[in-house]
């Protein structure tokens, strides 16, 4: 198959070496001078510097080139930041089929992939990859399941065929809404396991904001018209589990930061990478609110990052809260 991945981050690096082990694979950089750099050293060295490039995968900055060799029957990967998706999309074929990896509500729209897709690409075949995922572990052809997500059944069967093999694994799904809000969602609550174990609150509190967070990622997607059982899945369960207990995960890496005591800015200049969860916490509020869905530990990690509540203070709040029924709100 012909595969173009457009975007050159950790991600878009890892999942191009892992397809150009049996596709030919174009891997786009948007900075002309990172291409060369990936072309002359046959790596990504910044972010997988012990990974080398399989011979079917070429690095280019020519954006034309990108699109000649994955347009008609090949497949577009997209692996950008949530906030460039809008913009990459608008560049592709009316009649692409394309995936995309991000994960995150638009800022400002508050919209989801699928809907920024339907907006901009409204005949094309469209859906998301993703799944309890880190860059460094497919690179290095560990085990791992992603789930491809779309409306349009056959361009899961499309991603199927692109990645499914060796050490990937692909399940299907028709339920691109669950699919992505379990992607934003994950990354707030993985910001509020990183405080609570920075804090050194220890695991039965980490058990417990995982599971609540759970429920708070159920609701939400439920009311935005998901369906249940996505998020007892890799998409929800799974990755929610890697990105809050996993160190390699940048949202986590913020909540410890945060319990130290950095302030944001200081958190991310540290981490040198973008966390997704920082800039989805806020949109993730105002879709709750907007839905009447109660979400107190995304409220509590949005004044943490908003600057309005010490870690300690969001703790001790989340904590003073009224006795209910377990399964109440599921």
């Amino acid at each position: 198959m012909q595969i173009s991945v457009l975007g050159a981050g950790a991600w878009g690096t890892a999942l191009a070496i892992a397809a150009a082990r049996r596709h030919a694979v174009v891997l786009w950089a948007r900075d002309p001078a990172q291409a060369q750099a990936l072309s002359d050293a046959r790596a990504n060295t910044r972010y997988l510097p012990d990974r080398p490039f399989p011979d079917a995968l070429r690095p280019t900055a020519d954006w034309s080139a990108a699109v000649d060799h994955a347009q008609g029957e090949g497949l577009f990967v997209v692996a950008t930041p949530m906030a460039a998706l809008r913009g990459t999309l608008a560049r592709l074929p009316h009649d692409a089929r394309v995936l995309w990896l991000c994960k995150g509500f638009e800022a400002g729209t508050g919209l989801l992939g699928h809907q920024i897709a339907q907006e901009l690409l409204p005949k094309a075949q469209c859906g998301v990859l993703s799944g309890p995922s880190f860059a460094q572990e497919v690179a290095a052809g560990q085990p791992t399941a992603l789930v491809a997500a779309s409306q349009d059944v056959g361009l899961t069967r499309l991603a199927v065929q692109a990645f499914h093999g060796g050490s990937l694994r692909v399940y299907m799904s028709t339920d691109p809404v669950g699919v992505e809000v379990g992607g934003a969602v994950k990354n707030v609550l993985a910001i509020a396991t990183g405080i609570a174990d920075g804090m050194a609150l220890g695991l039965n509190a980490r058990a417990a904001l995982i599971t609540r967070g759970l429920a708070e990622m159920s609701r939400l997607g439920v009311a935005m018209g998901a369906q249940g059982e996505t998020f007892m899945g890799l998409t929800g369960l799974g990755d929610l589990v890697l990105t809050a207990t996993g160190d390699l995960s940048r949202n986590r890496q913020v909540g410890l930061a945060l319990a130290e005591g950095l302030t944001l800015e200081q958190a991310l200049a540290r981490l040198g990478h973008v966390a997704e969860g920082v800039y989805s916490a806020a949109t993730v509020v105002a879709r709750a609110r907007a839905l009447g869905v109660e979400m107190p530990l995304a409220e509590a990690v949005n004044e943490v990052l908003q600057g309005r509540l010490t870690p300690l203070d969001a703790v001790q709040r989340l904590m003073h809260r009224d006795a209910r029924m377990e399964a109440e709100g599921f």
